[in-house]
Formats: structure tokens, C-alpha cells, sequence
């Protein structure tokens, strides 16, 4: 097995157009895996840890491409490496013109009333700024956007009375129509608030298989409702939804707020006209007499209620009963050896890296991340896992110069063999997220890593458990029920929902301590 690279300085590409890049090389004869990401020191330690080493590695700086190839042979790599420019210019032939400006956009959709933003996120709030002085609301999909730059741009919308969702903001449902990463759901009467894109996709899901559907599903950014942010889109969604008639009941989904942010967030359901479902994951016990709201602790929970609300019957039900997964748990755990213990997660979705988190330290474990729960419990090193370690791979850091783990597995597919190496490991947990602008074969995607690291467990003499949960409907183009079938059939334990894939590793390692 040999490895080698380049590096082209000063060559900066779309980390989308980078994954595609990766796999055109990859389905080169030959090759075992590549990499086309920027030289961010993340990118870069990421391919030490792969085995990539050399000059070129250590001397690419951000701006840098770097370009890696593992293959059979030196003379496999080198002719791909020659072939760098053939693959850096090959280009899908555009079926139509589209516009390449706002106000060429705007030339041909006057009417338009919303920008969607998706660029590198040094130029995103001078787009998102000139889309709010041209009367539109914003779709802000890009992250690395500054706090200082968050906070003016959505004064600046709050003073126009429009909306600004994000930065950071991975999805919404806008009368039917999703955008970003959304899933199809039937329209309905059940609308959602979220600074959470995979919390979003979530509820949305948990509600249109209980038969229900979604008026809007409006994302704010993942710090919305930070202290610094202080609510502000958070506070004109709530107002879109009370106003809308077609929304029955609201569901509110966020991450723990701050305490003055919590007091005025509050205020603001106690106010509302209608009922609110509130999911703050990972707060801790929450004055339950919040009038006119319901507090939920999962995902599960907060669809459920709403689904009840409208008179609809939960398919996930609030609270699972654990003693009916009994017999696989014990199947499971008789096939480990005696140093098997820990739980790895690698999400793609940071919202189940955060519930899971939840769900585990209910019974008593202690969870390390890169995006904790509680600080002390941070990795020192994102890179290097200390007993139980739950990872949200969409972290800025992660994805800085590199697709998004929903749109490109590559790197989950490293971290889940690198876990695998471990002989302490018990169990790995994943999340598979279908719908629009994901990966078109999630699963898929995977497999390959997931029967691999199988293999690796057994050939020490222990048993590499997988539990995963599939966020997805019956209406996505990847097709929910052949992700699913796909996993079972690589041995994988199939859960209805995050909360619950978290719950049965729980259940699962307690019977090991």
C-alpha cells in the first residue's frame, strides 16, 4: 500500500466541487481512497493520522490544495497525480444558464422574496447584507461567519421586518418547499422553529410518519438563541408561526440557551397564542410550569406531543420500553470480549451528537465531545478519543475546506476505521440523514467502513457492534426503507430514531461496566 500527494498553492476550490473531485480519483484503477481538500491544519492532521506524510503535507497552508492518493503501487499514484489538472477541470455540462448574481437572479424571479446563500464564509455576510438591502429575507447555509457579523445582519433584518435564518443554518420548510437539507414531508399543520438543522429534519420526519404534516419549518442558526445573538430571528419565526393560520401548534427546538436568553425565550411562549412544544436538549431540569408549553427532553417527545396536539397518533412513540430490545442486547453483548466498554459516535448531524449526549449521561455516563454537553467533559483533541466520545463531524472545524459529512462520508468512513482500531471499543453509533442535497446513498456510503471494521473486531477476537438511526421518509429520493435494509444486512441495529439508537447503547454498555 503506498501513499503520496501534492499540494498547489494558492488554488482555493468549493469543498463541493473538492468531494467530486475525490471520487473521480477514487474510481481510478488502483485506488484505494483520496483526498482533494484545503490545507487547513484539521485537513492536515486528519491525513497524518491516515498515514499521509511528507514535505508536502507539512508546508500547504489554507489557501493551499492539497491533493492525496493511496493506491497499489507508486506508479498507480503517480499517474493519477499527473492527471490532477484533467480531474480539477472536468465539469457537469450546465443543462441551462443559471444566473451568477443577485441581481441577475432577481432579473429573472422579480418576485422573489428569499436569498439563499451558500458561500465560503469570508464573503458570506457581504451577500447576506446585500440581500437584506434588496428587500429579501435570507437562507444563510454558510458557517465561519463571525458572531459580530450575525448579530448586524439580523438587526439590520429585524429593522426591515424580515428574517434571517442562520448562518449555519442547514434547513427550512417554507410552504412546502424545503431548503438546504429537508426532507419530503406532507404539508400539514404543525410548525417548527429550530436552530438546529438535524432537529428540524427530526421532528418533520417523526411527524409525517405519524401520518401529520408541517406547515413551516423555519431554522435561526445554531446561536440564535446564544446570549450574544439573543434571539432575534428566534423571536420573528415565533411571530411568522402565531400569525400563520394554517399552524396549529409550534415546535420549538434548540440547544440549551443562556440564562438571560432562556428568560426572555420564556416570555415569549408564555405570550403565545398557541401551543408550544419546547425541546432544549441537554438543559438541565427546567422549571416545569411554563405555562401554555410543554417541555420536552427528546426529539421523540417533541414530535409526539405535537402529533397528539393535532390529534394524530405518534409513530415514535415519547418513551420507548427497553426490556423489548432484551434479546438483541444480549446477542450483542455476548459476542464482545471482556475489554469492550466504550460507546464511539460519529454524527453527522450535530443535533444527535447532542441528544445522544443527552440520552447517555441520563444513565450515568460520562460523555466526551467536541461539542459537549457539559465543557469539562471537551476533548482535549478532537482527534484522538477518551472512553465514552461522542464526535459531530459537522463541526466548523471538521468541515472547513471539505463537504459537509451529510453531502460527503469521506471523512466518517477515516474516523470509523480509526475507531475500529481500538480493541476497547464496544460500540459505534451512527446517524444516516437522508432527503435533498444529501448524499444520494448515505448508506451506502458507509458500508464498505462499517463491514471493514467488523473485521477488524472479529480478527482480535471480540465483536464490533454498529447502532444507527435513519432520519428520512418514505417520500426521500434515497428510499427510506432500502437505507434501512441495506444496514440491517451488514449486521447493524436499526433504531426508529436517534433517541431511541442512543437509548440501546446505553442499555447495551451498562450491562458491560
Amino acid at each position: 500500500m503506498i501513499r503520496s500527494g501534492i499540494v498547489r498553492e494558492n488554488r482555493y476550490f468549493d469543498s463541493m466541487f473538492l468531494m467530486q473531485v475525490r471520487q473521480r480519483m477514487e474510481r481510478e484503477p488502483g485506488v484505494y481512497q483520496a483526498a482533494a481538500v484545503m490545507g487547513t491544519d484539521t485537513n492536515k492532521e486528519l491525513l497524518g493520522r491516515l498515514g499521509f506524510t511528507g514535505p508536502w503535507l507539512s508546508a500547504a497552508g489554507p489557501n493551499d490544495l492539497i491533493v492525496a492518493v493511496e493506491g497499489e503501487s507508486s506508479e498507480i499514484i503517480r499517474a493519477v497525480l499527473d492527471r490532477l489538472e484533467e480531474f480539477l477541470t472536468q465539469k457537469v455540462k450546465e443543462r441551462e444558464e443559471r444566473p451568477r448574481t443577485l441581481a441577475a437572479g432577481l432579473a429573472v424571479l422579480p418576485q422573489a422574496n428569499l436569498a439563499v446563500i451558500s458561500v465560503p464564509g469570508r464573503f458570506a455576510a457581504r451577500e447576506a447584507r446585500t440581500a437584506l438591502e434588496r428587500g429579501l429575507n435570507v437562507f444563510l447555509f454558510s458557517s465561519n461567519v463571525s458572531v459580530d457579523d450575525e448579530i448586524a445582519l439580523k438587526l439590520l433584518a429585524h429593522e426591515q421586518g424580515l428574517l434571517v435564518m442562520g448562518p449555519d443554518c442547514g434547513t427550512a420548510i417554507i410552504r412546502g418547499m424545503g431548503i438546504g437539507f429537508a426532507n419530503v414531508v406532507r404539508r400539514g399543520s404543525i410548525g417548527i422553529v429550530g436552530s438546529s438543522g438535524t432537529g428540524v429534519q427530526e421532528v418533520t420526519c417523526l411527524v409525517h410518519q405519524s401520518g401529520q404534516g408541517v406547515s413551516h419549518a423555519i431554522g435561526t442558526g445554531s446561536r440564535d438563541l446564544s446570549e450574544a445573538v439573543g434571539g432575534v430571528s428566534t423571536w420573528t419565526a415565533l411571530g411568522v408561526l402565531e400569525d400563520d393560520p394554517d399552524t396549529k401548534v409550534i415546535v420549538l427546538v434548540s440547544k440549551p440557551p443562556g440564562a438571560k436568553t432562556l428568560t426572555a425565550l420564556r416570555a415569549h411562549l408564555r405570550r403565545c397564542r398557541k401551543p408550544v412544544v419546547a425541546c432544549l436538549l441537554g438543559a438541565a431540569a427546567l422549571d416545569r410550569s411554563w405555562e401554555g408549553v410543554q417541555l420536552a427532553s427528546t426529539l421523540d417527545a417533541a414530535a409526539a406531543w405535537a402529533v397528539e396536539w393535532v390529534g394524530g397518533r405518534p409513530a415514535v412513540p415519547e418513551s420507548p420500553d427497553p426490556t423489548a430490545w432484551a434479546a438483541s442486547v444480549v446477542r450483542e453483548r455476548a459476542q464482545m470480549s471482556s475489554e469492550q466498554k466504550y460507546v464511539r459516535g460519529i454524527f453527522a448531524g450535530g443535533t444527535f451528537c447532542y441528544e445522544a449526549q443527552h440520552v447517555l449521561e441520563q444513565g450515568g455516563i460520562a460523555v466526551h465531545s467536541n461539542a459537549p454537553l457539559d465543557s469539562r467533559l471537551a476533548l482535549d483533541d478532537p482527534m484522538r478519543s477518551v472512553g465514552h466520545t461522542l464526535l459531530d463531524l459537522g463541526d466548523e472545524q471538521f468541515t472547513e475546506g471539505r463537504a459537509h459529512p451529510m453531502m460527503d462520508a469521506a471523512l466518517r468512513h477515516e474516523r470509523l476505521l480509526l475507531e475500529a482500531r481500538h480493541a476497547e471499543v464496544a460500540v459505534v453509533m451512527l446517524d444516516f440523514i437522508l432527503g435533498h442535497n444529501a448524499s444520494p446513498d448515505p448508506v451506502g456510503d458507509l458500508l464498505p467502513a462499517i463491514i471493514q471494521a467488523k473485521c477488524a473486531a472479529a480478527d482480535r477476537g471480540g465483536y464490533l457492534s454498529v447502532v444507527a438511526s435513519v432520519c428520512g421518509t418514505d417520500g426521500d429520493p434515497q428510499e427510506l426503507q432500502a437505507q434501512v435494509i441495506g444496514l440491517e444486512e451488514a449486521g447493524v441495529v436499526v433504531l426508529p430514531s436517534n433517541a431511541q439508537a442512543a437509548l440501546y447503547c446505553r442499555v447495551l454498555v451498562e450491562g458491560l461496566r
